[in-house]
């Protein structure tokens, strides 16, 4: 640009030939200048990406980068990481003023919507000085690849669930227990606050003593969470789609299982039934129903659950709560699939979980202008009205229901969890 400008003086004003001859010549010694200050120091800027071991799928990830200043000088830096191509982020750019001999640490965040792998390529910092004329590019880290697995991170949000002391804090009810399990642990002597309607006859006039039965919590129940991959749990919300709800859901849900010392397991199914982890107790369960969630995909079938009965009769054995993540849209949908429920109804604690139209209430809480609004808010009206005739039809025959959105996913089928327990269903 200096160039130009002096030549354009000189073309138009001859008489300042000499003029534009000594701007060029300050031009051009400012910029050799400028390269020998940025290019003198051999490495003038160092830099490092410090990234997870692995994201987690829905959740706000910490990516940080740490930059050291060598410069006896402050400069200017401009900051291009090359983000992984599943963000579609073309324009990613941190400008950042560094002190001489100085270092700092900057954040971004990073939001995955999908599971599988997240390749970064090289981040490229370009520097000026004050003078500006000159631009130096470090690059630094070569291609790192980062899996995403399903939302672990609100496993550390839900771990006082086990503790159950803070359970209103997400949203968690508080229920009071029924009765009593019946597991019984052993017998005690009675000591004031003991439930009087425990005491043991037989053992206080063998003692001559009060003496009390003291029951604990039925542990070791298998829980299954069972996801259907079928074509209607592709639905998205929020950028993610309802199986990756009912993944984060699965996952989370295993974890309070574990901590409430019950037997967590899974599997999916749509027209087959795989990714199966049968229900135990250890300390790996939950690296493996993390891994087998990992690569859970929409396949775009109809969803067999006739398979599905018969799977759960061959290789469910004993009395399980079994957690249905799927969807249903009408009750002629239900209705061709109610048999295979009533037949796991028969044998084990069923609970389905589907999912409400947020858009269709929106579509139902807005005023109607014209005859077209009129019509959308009367379709929306009879499939939210299906919805509730889904939840009262399977009552109707004993099976229970949660009817959610997708963001509230987790909190109620925990909730749901806890209310079985507290009744000595579970």
């Amino acid at each position: 640009m200096g160039i130009i400008v002096c030549f354009i003086i000189s073309f138009l004003f001859p008489r300042l030939f000499y003029v534009s001859k000594l701007l060029l010549l300050v031009f051009f010694t400012a910029a050799l200048l400028d390269i020998f200050i940025l290019y003198r120091t051999k490495n003038g800027i160092v830099g490092k990406r410090q990234v997870p071991d692995k994201f987690s799928n829905g959740d706000e990830n910490d990516v940080f980068i740490k930059l050291e200043n060598y410069y006896t000088f402050p400069v200017f830096t401009n900051i291009i990481d090359e983000i992984p191509e599943q963000f579609q982020v073309r324009d990613f750019s941190i400008k950042k003023k560094l002190k001489p001999s100085s270092s700092i640490e900057l954040k971004y965040k990073l939001r995955p919507t999908s599971r599988g792998e997240y390749t970064f390529g090289k981040r490229n910092v370009y520097v000026t000085t004050l003078l500006g004329f000159v631009s130096r590019r470090f690059h630094f880290d070569s291609e790192i690849m980062v899996p995403t697995y399903p939302a672990f991170l609100q496993l550390k949000k839900y771990d006082l669930l086990a503790i159950g002391n803070n359970l209103t804090m997400y949203g968690i009810k508080k229920i009071r227990r029924i009765g009593h399990t019946m597991e019984f642990e052993q017998i005690k002597e009675y000591v004031q606050g003991d439930d009087l309607r425990t005491i043991n006859w037989k053992a206080t006039a063998k003692q001559r003593e009060l003496m009390v039965n003291q029951y604990q919590d039925e542990k070791s129940q298998p829980v299954y969470s069972i996801i259907d991959k079928g074509r209607m749990m592709k639905m998205p919300f929020n950028e993610l789609s309802l199986l990756d709800y009912a993944i984060n859901a699965t996952l989370v849900m295993s974890n309070v299982v574990l901590k409430k010392q019950d037997k967590a397991g899974m599997f999916t199914f749509s027209k087959k039934v795989d990714n199966t982890v049968i229900a135990e107790r250890r300390s790996s369960q939950m690296n493996l129903i993390l891994e087998a969630l990992y690569n859970v995909g929409t396949d775009f079938y109809e969803s067999d659950y006739g398979r599905l009965y018969a799977n759960i009769k061959q290789t469910i054995k004993h009395r399980s709560l079994l957690l249905l993540y799927t969807n249903f849209e009408t009750v002629e949908a239900l209705n061709r699939q109610l048999p295979y429920l009533k037949g796991i109804a028969k044998s084990h604690l069923l609970v389905v979980i589907f999912f409400k139209n947020t858009e269709l209430d929106q579509l139902i809480n807005n005023d109607a202008t014209t005859i077209q609004e009129a019509y959308d808010k009367v379709i929306a009206e009879k499939f939210s009205f299906e919805k509730r005739l889904i939840v009262n039809e399977l009552k109707k025959y004993g099976i229970h229901s949660i009817l959610t959105t997708p963001e509230n996913l987790t909190i109620d089928a925990i909730n749901k969890y806890l209310e079985m327990k507290s009744r000595g269903l579970v």
